[in-house]
């Protein structure tokens, strides 16, 4: 990938329901952020989010123009313009030239992301799961995620989160594989971005112990061998306690 036009990071905050503790003192109780909301030349794309005590709530995409709530439970409580979140993006897209100029197009450091795979819940094979692909401290926040079942790449049912912001000013994402675990199976996350010299693979198949056609057999006849030894040492014990007492003047 090569970098082109520059990026613009918005961040908005907004403190809710502040109650005062003591003279001089304000404690938050909740905190509502808006942010971060963004707009980068490359591929004409932005998004602006909204959280909720460090939670996203929702988030409208430039390209798809609408509200997407995380969890699709609190759109039938909540209502959100999207027109609000546009015209955020918009704001910012107006100001990218000039930003650009003043920075004398210095371009940001790409920043390598760092990848994890992890199942949802414990594994059991046969037994429906869902595979997450977590990719954290990306920037800028341009990325390819691909899934792979076997070497061979995956579309059907995958999912996605849009970007959450981290502490850091860095971006994350949740990717997400609905699987059936199988020994004969194995997944990969491929991470394509421009911090990455190649893409990078993160590898994951279910750990499965393998147990030897015989393990049975030698586990009863190890344990027959040990109560045997057992059994011989107390004998002689006997025996050589019984000889001394015999011994033992009246």
């Amino acid at each position: 990938m090569v970098l082109s036009g520059g990026l613009v990071l918005g961040l908005h905050t907004l403190m809710t329901l502040l109650s005062p503790q003591e003279a001089g003192a304000i404690k938050a109780d909740h905190m509502g952020s808006y942010g971060p909301a963004f707009y980068q030349s490359y591929d004409g794309s932005g998004q602006f989010t909204y959280d909720f005590d460090g939670e996203q709530l929702f988030s409208v995409d430039l390209k798809k123009r609408e509200a997407v709530w995380r969890l699709p439970e609190f759109g039938n409580f909540a209502y959100f313009d999207p027109q609000h979140g546009l015209a955020s993006i918009t704001m910012i897209k107006a100001h990218l030239d000039v930003l650009v100029e003043r920075s004398n197009r210095t371009r940001a450091a790409n920043v390598p992301p760092r990848v994890t795979v992890l199942p949802k819940s414990h594994v059991e094979l046969g037994q429906p799961n869902v595979l997450i692909c977590v990719v954290e401290n990306i920037f800028p926040p341009v990325i390819n995620i691909t899934w792979l079942r076997n070497g061979q790449t995956i579309t059907e049912g995958v999912a996605q989160t849009s970007f959450y912001a981290q502490p850091n000013h860095l971006f994350r994402k949740f990717h997400y594989l609905p699987f059936v675990p199988s020994v004969d199976d194995f997944y990969d996350c491929k991470v394509e971005h421009w911090g990455l010299d190649q893409p990078l693979f993160k590898h994951w198949e279910p750990q499965v112990p393998t147990l030897l056609p015989d393990t049975t057999e030698t586990l009863v006849f190890t344990l027959g061998l040990a109560l045997g030894l057992a059994g011989f040492l107390v004998g002689v014990i006997l025996i050589i306690t019984g000889t001394c007492l015999s011994s033992t003047p009246r």
